[in-house]
């Protein structure tokens, strides 16, 4: 082999040790990405179970509501 092939050949080499590094460099930075948009996922999940049980809970306040005013209502019908 020539020098100049030689050459070639270590600008190749070098070339695609530079992309390796920079491509292992950007898993890393993907791999701390969905992390924590695993952590933030998670976060929301538990959010939403929350204000569903909030949910639940007005709904239930509701309509124990709904019947009080159904029986002072049916009181007052009785009333008259």
């Amino acid at each position: 082999m020539s020098f100049e092939v030689l050459e070639q050949l270590e600008v190749k080499i070098q070339t695609a040790v530079d992309t390796i590094a920079l491509l292992q460099m950007e898993v890393e930075e993907l791999k701390e990405k969905n992390e924590q948009l695993v952590v933030e996922a998670s976060e929301l999940k538990e959010g939403r179970v929350e204000l569903e049980q909030q949910t639940q809970t007005l709904r239930e306040e509701q309509q124990a509501w709904q019947e009080r005013i159904r029986n002072l209502l049916g009181k007052m019908d009785d009333v008259e």
